[in-house]
């Protein structure tokens, strides 16, 4: 697209957003050049589209969100979002394991991400239901690997349903840790998707300790299915742009929020 003079604010992002209806991603090295502005300046743009919950931004640019409370994004988009925020939580959250505990890790890219840091631990049990942290998983020889079984949702290669549920409710562990679609710190977490939703339910019920992993653009934002009110979480473990609203309302409801 040819280059066009600069243009202000206020229209550029309208045009970003025209773009974003019409295509359905935008990169930012294009609009870059687009708007003939630099691309620190087209990125602000998406951040702050981002917070009016007009767009869902990734790696290099940003995809379109209808921003209706049942978006269910599949699991190699949801990747590309807020990764850098994601691998930081991922790793913090390692930290909370110690050799020989039992533990949960909830299907989502930011618990993959604790999977991912696991080599440092002796003889810990790991229970889970997504195909793609049992695959990171499989190797580690230090890890026992619990597979409760069901039927696989493909969009986040969980392994949900009855026969998952049955094998849950036997099973008790040190940790669990969940990742989330949506917290409203004045109500709970929630998840686009009903019977993962049922699922975290009994993983919360069976564990000592309720661990929340999320970015921070999850916060003020509610998904079709409740998991959990804040009353059952332990730990929150998060990014610096938590809002401080968010942060207090959670400190002062007896949540230890580690900033990652």
């Amino acid at each position: 697209m040819k280059p066009r003079q600069k243009s202000t604010t206020v229209e550029r992002r309208k045009e970003i957003l025209n773009q974003l209806s019409a295509r359905g991603q935008v990169l930012v090295h294009e609009l870059s050049k687009t708007f003939n502005v630099s691309e620190v300046t087209v990125r602000n743009d998406l951040e702050q589209l981002e917070r009016k919950h007009l767009l869902m931004r990734i790696r290099g640019g940003a995809i379109k969100t209808d921003g209706g409370v049942g978006i269910d994004i599949h699991l190699s988009d949801k990747d590309k979002l807020h990764y850098q925020e994601k691998a930081r939580i991922g790793k913090r959250a390692a930290e909370l394991i110690k050799d020989h505990d039992t533990i949960i890790l909830d299907s989502g890219t930011t618990t993959f991400e604790i999977a991912k840091n696991l080599g440092h631990l002796t003889n810990i049990t790991v229970v889970c239901n997504a195909l793609n942290i049992i695959g990171q998983l499989v190797n580690n020889n230090n890890v026992n690997l619990i597979i409760p079984g069901g039927y696989l949702r493909r969009n986040s290669l969980s392994l949900v349903g009855p026969l998952s549920e049955k094998n849950l409710q036997n099973i008790f562990v040190d940790k669990v840790f969940i990742g989330v679609d949506g917290f409203d710190t004045q109500h709970g977490v929630y998840t686009p998707n009903l019977e993962e939703a049922h699922l975290n339910e009994l993983m919360i019920k069976n564990a000592r300790e309720v661990i929340v992993v999320t970015d921070s653009s999850k916060f003020f934002r509610r998904s079709l299915a409740f998991i959990c009110g804040i009353n059952r979480i332990h730990y929150v473990i998060t990014d610096e742009g938590i809002p401080a609203a968010d942060k207090k309302r959670l400190e002062d409801a007896g949540v230890q929020v580690i900033i990652a």
